[in-house]
């Protein structure tokens, strides 16, 4: 919860300050287009994190990478934070990112044309990645709720390996777009089915600092049978550090040595920088993050209530994590009028009820067909901004959608 003492960071800062910026979500798009999209926060940098790099840069402290620390500091955070006291920090290894990283793992646990199975609709990257890395993308769709359905995973795996092929299970938890956070029993399910079918589980754990009020999160590697799983974290999404290039890999006891085998040219990717202030975050940035979750229960509540005032014909699950929200607009009866490309899409396809909104309502989100399976007729809603942003927004949406036809 936010502290009464303390700034609700998602309040700090104006319309015209964040207009400085010069980052992705506020370049892309027009300047005069409200950016809600990609996965930047509106939000200043926790103290603590702006003291580690100011620091760094007054003594001069660029150099190399020396990775030092970093594990340590989410080992702690994960005892604290996750319940999990025993993350086994000589298991793993500092990357630049969580998606060049597990490109880089999936090299060493499949080969060229093997699959990867991914619940869709998820992050829209891993399709590109996981095609560029050449391996063929398998859906195995959510449930209508939103949720992990391993009834769908076992099914995709038994047709990978009837087919004579191999696979691997690429998780990602919580889940992007919808905000859905597993629970320990769905992911318990998961683990027995890849486990009894040979299949190596890599979850993609990034927003696992961001979990809200009335949901728990569950690192993969601490439910039964996750021993030969590798998990991906960052403070990337949890303290808004994109820009600041660090993550780290953790492998289950039966996937330590593919990791390690993973090419020592990995190793001076990261930045130092990044490495620093990924490290002050888990270790002194805790307070900041809780301001934060405070204010997005906030926000996600105030989404809640400006989508009945001015959208009434969208509907949502609230998010359990993250600072995403999943609107269905099927409603509106907007067709995509591209041909999918989930392979190579990017975050910049816009489509169907997107274009909608960023052509009539100036406010830019992501079209839902860029997520896979299921994403037609949904839009991408980052809420992690102030909440006179975030009512301007809905405001110019529901006149958008009410003066279409």
């Amino acid at each position: 919860m936010t502290s009464s003492l303390r700034p609700n960071p998602l309040e700090q800062l104006t319309l015209d300050e964040l207009r400085r910026r010069t980052s992705q979500k506020w370049q892309a798009h027009d300047a005069d287009l409200l950016p809600l999209w990609v996965a930047e926060m509106d939000v200043p940098l926790a103290p603590p994190v702006a003291d580690a790099i100011r620091h760094a840069i007054d003594i001069g402290d660029t150099g190399y990478a020396s990775r030092h620390g970093y594990a340590e500091a989410v080992a702690e955070f994960a005892a604290a934070r996750w319940g999990w006291p025993d993350l086994p920090v000589a298991d793993t290894r500092v990357l630049a990112e969580v998606m060049t990283g597990i490109v880089e793992v999936l090299r060493v646990s499949t080969n060229p044309g093997d699959s990867v199975i991914v619940m869709s609709p998820v992050y829209a990257p891993f399709f590109s990645y996981i095609a560029h890395a050449g391996r063929h993308v398998v859906e195995a769709p959510l449930t209508p709720s939103g949720r992990l359905d391993p009834d769908a995973v076992a099914s995709a795996i038994e047709r990978v390996q009837s087919e004579g092929g191999q696979c691997v299970v690429l998780l990602c938890n919580p889940h992007n777009p919808t905000g859905t956070v597993h629970t320990r029993s769905e992911l318990e399910a998961l683990a027995v089915i890849a486990s009894s079918a040979g299949v190596r589980v890599l979850a993609d754990e990034i927003h696992g600092p961001l979990v809200l009020a009335g949901a728990d999160f569950v690192p993969y590697l601490t439910v039964a049978g996750s021993e030969d799983a590798i998990s991906f974290i960052s403070a990337s999404k949890g303290w808004n550090l994109a820009g600041l290039k660090a993550a780290l890999a953790v492998a289950g006891p039966e996937a330590a040595a593919d990791l390690r085998s993973v090419p020592a040219e990995i190793d001076y990717a990261p930045s130092h920088l990044g490495v620093i202030s990924h490290t002050a975050a888990f270790r002194y940035g805790t307070d900041w993050l809780d301001d934060l979750l405070g204010g997005l229960d906030a926000n996600r509540t105030l989404l809640g209530r400006l989508l009945k005032e001015h959208l009434p014909q969208l509907s949502w699950i609230p998010p359990e994590g993250t600072y995403l929200a999943w609107l269905d607009c099927r409603q509106l009866a907007i067709p995509r009028t591209t041909p999918a490309s989930t392979a190579f899409a990017v975050a910049t396809d816009i489509d169907g009820p997107a274009k909608l909104f960023r052509d009539r309502a100036r406010v830019a989100l992501n079209s839902g067909h860029i997520f896979g399976s299921g994403g037609d007729g949904y839009v991408r809603l980052n809420f992690a901004t102030s909440s006179a942003i975030l009512t301007l927004a809905l405001k110019r949406m529901g006149e958008a959608a009410a003066a279409k036809d």
